[in-house]
């Protein structure tokens, strides 16, 4: 297999393709993220996703059939769970069979003790909400107080929000760092996450300062990768998702304008390897606030770029575009949705019918493609992960 072989998988957070047969048990039925956008918005404006088959996948309003597709499908977890740890293991063939623990009534005093011995600060709040919401209602308490705003959501996650004249970034990230170190297996969350923010009441923002401290995996296909001698790198939070497990090299990517041109960078640079890429907004910025136009405007400006990576990928490149999960902006909550992910995989090199076909089937099958584009492995030289190939 040629060393010069370079593959690219760009996950645009949240951006799930329906429901799963599950999705109720979450509380998610009949989420359908994209199908809901294309709806509320009158019409999806995504040139360079349609040409390539986004409405080939599932039926979107202003987005036709491709004449054309490349590969596409929807891709289903194996696992449980509906956040981005669970959507990015999976992806990499690392399946979470258990749930790890939530705290939809606020967390209890045992881990509340834990976050105040690691800060030496009070702690406000404790209860389940988003991010917004906790700075604007209770940012002004920790400002006078000199404390910290504990908050969580329907996912395995402890978010501590600091305004930074209370603690600084560094030291918020050296409290969360603590805190996921003495958490006891009782209480080992998916993630533990630093929120900085700034400015007055009113008028408070969070910084790009934000730092996830995730479990990694036993074993994925990040670990084969490298096993066999390919570099990986991250853009974004994928690598704190992984705790940096089978990763060479990180690189930051905490808004979408900055994970793009990195993306975009590591194209130019490369000359071969493998690139994983979130596209954090449509999540973090967009979903949670049940924004629609936003996370319409975001996709718009990930078209944009697509176009540019197209005319650069060369003929033993691999171009893959997903999803972690969901964030449907229609449903009377506004956490994640569990929903299948659109799969767009752009083969240069392969023409003819197998370049256009549908796929539809596990999130690892991301994984695998990527460990048999690079290396020429079938699946079966990682038995103890799923997936199937979805390229030669």
């Amino acid at each position: 297999m040629p060393t010069v072989r370079r593959a690219f998988v760009v996950v645009i957070d949240a951006c799930g393709a329906g429901p799963l047969p599950d999705s109720a048990a979450y509380g998610d039925a009949g989420a359908n993220t994209l199908g809901h956008l294309a709806a509320v918005t009158g019409g999806l404006d995504l040139p360079t996703l349609a040409r390539l088959g986004l409405g080939s996948i599932l039926p979107l309003d202003g987005v036709p059939p491709a004449e054309h597709p490349v590969v596409h499908g929807q891709l289903r977890p194996l696992g449980v769970g509906k956040d981005s740890t669970a959507g990015h293991w999976e992806l990499m063939g690392a399946v979470q069979t258990e749930s790890r623990p939530t705290y939809p009534g606020g967390f209890p005093a045992e881990v509340i003790d834990i976050v105040v011995a690691a800060g030496g600060r009070p702690v406000i709040c404790n209860r389940a909400c988003n991010g917004i919401e906790a700075i604007d209602d209770y940012g002004a308490e920790a400002l006078r107080r000199g404390a910290v705003i504990v908050y969580t959501s329907q996912d395995s996650v402890l978010q501590i929000a600091a305004h930074e004249r209370v603690a600084s970034a560094d030291e918020l990230h050296a409290i969360c760092r603590t805190v996921r170190e003495e958490l006891p297996p009782a209480h080992a969350v998916g993630r533990v996450i630093a929120r900085p923010f700034t400015g007055e009441p009113g008028a408070f923002q969070r910084t790009d300062g934000r730092h996830d401290y995730g479990l990694a995996p036993r074993r994925s296909y990040l670990n084969e990768l490298q096993a066999a001698g390919v570099p990986v790198h991250t853009v974004g939070k994928v690598g704190q998702l992984f705790a940096g497990a089978g990763i060479d090299e990180q690189h930051p990517g905490a808004t979408n304008a900055v994970a793009l041109a990195q993306t975009t960078r590591l194209m130019g640079a490369l000359d071969h390897g493998f690139v994983f890429t979130n596209l954090i907004e449509t999540d973090q910025v967009y979903g949670h606030r049940h924004d629609a136009a936003g996370f319409h405007r975001a996709l718009q400006e990930i078209d944009h770029v697509v176009e540019q990576w197209l005319s650069v990928l060369g003929p033993e490149d691999l171009l893959v575009l997903t999803a972690d999960h969901g964030c449907d902006m229609t449903m009377p909550h506004t956490d994640h949705t569990r929903e299948c992910v659109p799969l767009l995989a752009v083969v240069p090199g392969v023409s003819g019918a197998a370049s256009g076909r549908r796929h539809d089937g596990l999130l690892a099958d991301v994984g695998a493609s990527v460990l048999a584009w690079l290396t020429g492995a079938a699946s079966a030289a990682a038995p103890a992960l799923p997936g199937r190939s979805f390229v030669t």
